[in-house]
């Protein structure tokens, strides 16, 4: 059954940081040492000695557990080092109990050139924390031991956004299926030229996160470094590299390989730009990703979804309940139904029918607030009006009403619930839709404790009913009245 009224929907704020690392000068010289670009050794799944430490060396717990400053003494295997320069360079190393990120050891060049991957050595020097990321700081002295090593490449994709990631800090890991959501820029801030360090975002589900060709370890002549400066937004890649920190997780990228884009589209399948124009009625066929979903009832969902270029609501889409389920947030579905407009709100009309097919994708939030500064009503902004369905948030709006059930105050808890919001002497209507965010929600509960004058930032997906009117999935209070 229709809403007559229905206003904000939102999935989940995709969380981006950016990282820029601690930096090398310059060097005033060209290095004459490059970095490795491939191991040289076969991976082996124990060290020549596997457990045996010389007298008076660390185990790895020993290592991560000392304090910053305390002199710490490793024995470790080269897996791979940036550039030689000026008697420095940096090493990622590895035992099999982890991993070891040895900044600017004192080197001679001769030295460097010994410093193939699998190489054991033995490490003297202090330990430090540098932006969360434990290394042995620079100065440190090193000697060539007997033993050889190659440590596996561990996936860690599963552990991406959680607290277990940074056990696996330094070592060498991989990533499988993450989106390309920002194309590489050179620097952190995109201020440098090729040759600089390269920096893009990729995201799995709803988390976003950064990653790193370091041009020290990966020149602009390598084929990792060619490969993420061409990656495309929506590129669906595999990643391999060293899980270097930085206030969080910031790996050093060794291997990019695409292996599929998340706008492909099937034969006889519109574009986003193809069903915006098609007409009322007009027979479509869209394949593109769920992103949240209203309750299931009577074999009939409503489906808020997405693709690379824009954003779709499927109204009372045929579904049965068990595939109901199947309907979780990046799900892939191909769509064929028909083509409606309902009070300003373009959509894929009752009745369409679905299949799920193989491909996630979360769409990441598009900031409104922006929008606010400018003299048009906002519906009338044409690219307000091209996110429409999309997820989108809203930050610093001033709540200027007393929260409603339904839109003119006549329902009961567990109906629809309307507040009134302003920005920039912008006003404007904004809801929670029950059937997406129900009365046991924290937005729906959030949205009731509600008072004139508190400030808050809205998520929602910006469903349109003769004008915007998007439906609120998340409220935090900035500042309570």
């Amino acid at each position: 059954m229709k809403k007559i009224l229905v206003i904000v929907l939102a999935l989940v704020l995709v969380l981006s940081f950016a990282a820029c690392e601690k930096k090398q000068k310059n060097p005033t010289a060209t290095p004459t040492v490059e970095a490795t670009t491939e191991p040289t050794a076969t991976p082996t799944a124990t060290p020549d000695a596997p457990d045996v430490k010389g007298e008076g060396v660390m185990t790895h717990a020993q290592y991560v557990a000392a304090a910053d400053e305390d002199e710490v003494v490793i024995e470790c295997y080269v897996q791979d080092h940036q550039s030689w320069w000026e008697d420095k360079i940096s090493v990622y190393a590895a035992d099999t109990e982890g991993g070891y990120f040895l900044y600017n050891l004192a080197c001679s060049e001769a030295d460097a050139a010994k410093l193939v991957p699998g190489t054991k050595i033995r490490v003297k020097g202090y330990r430090a924390t540098w932006a969360e990321e434990i290394e042995v700081a620079e100065g440190a002295t090193f000697e060539i031991l007997e033993g050889n090593y190659i440590a596996p490449v561990t996936d860690v994709t599963n552990l991406l956004g959680t607290s277990d990631l940074i056990g696996k800090q330094n070592l060498p890991v991989a990533f499988k299926g993450l989106t390309v959501v920002s194309a590489a820029t050179y620097k952190w801030d995109n201020s440098g030229n090729p040759g600089d360090d390269l920096y893009f975002k990729v995201a799995l589900d709803d988390q976003v996160f950064t990653f790193t060709v370091e041009s020290y370890l990966r020149g602009k002549d390598t084929d990792v470094y060619k490969a993420v400066e061409a990656l495309k937004v929506g590129d669906i890649v595999d990643l391999e590299g060293f899980l270097y920190w930085y206030n969080g997780a910031n790996p050093h990228i060794t291997k990019a390989t695409v292996v599929g884009n998340v706008n492909v589209k099937s034969d006889g399948v519109m574009t986003w730009a193809q069903y915006i124009a098609a007409e009322a009625d007009d027979e479509v066929t869209i394949e593109c990703y769920v992103q949240d979903h209203q309750a299931w009832w009577e074999d009939k969902i409503s489906v808020y979804a997405a693709d690379l270029d824009g954003a779709y609501f499927i109204y009372n889409m045929k579904c049965s309940e068990e595939d109901a389920k199947k309907l979780t947030p990046g799900t892939k579905i191909r769509v064929k139904g028909y083509r409606a407009v309902w009070a300003g709100e373009i959509e894929v009309a009752e009745g369409a029918e679905f299949e799920i097919l193989e491909g996630s994708y979360i769409a990441p939030a598009v900031d409104l607030t922006p929008f606010f500064e400018k003299d048009e009503i906002l519906s009338q902004i044409p690219e307000v009006a091209a996110l429409m369905n999309h997820l989108v948030t809203v930050k610093g709006l001033k709540v200027t009403g007393d929260p409603m059930y339904k839109y003119d105050g006549s329902g009961t808890r567990g109906d629809d619930i309307y507040f009134r919001v302003s920005l920039n002497g912008k006003s404007f209507s904004l809801v929670v839709e029950s059937y997406l965010r129900d009365a046991d929600s924290e937005v729906y509960k959030a949205v009731e404790n509600l008072k004139q004058g508190d400030i808050i930032d809205v998520d929602a997906f910006l469903y349109w009913y003769n004008g915007a009117n998007p439906h609120v999935v998340k409220v935090t209070v900035q500042t309570a009245e």
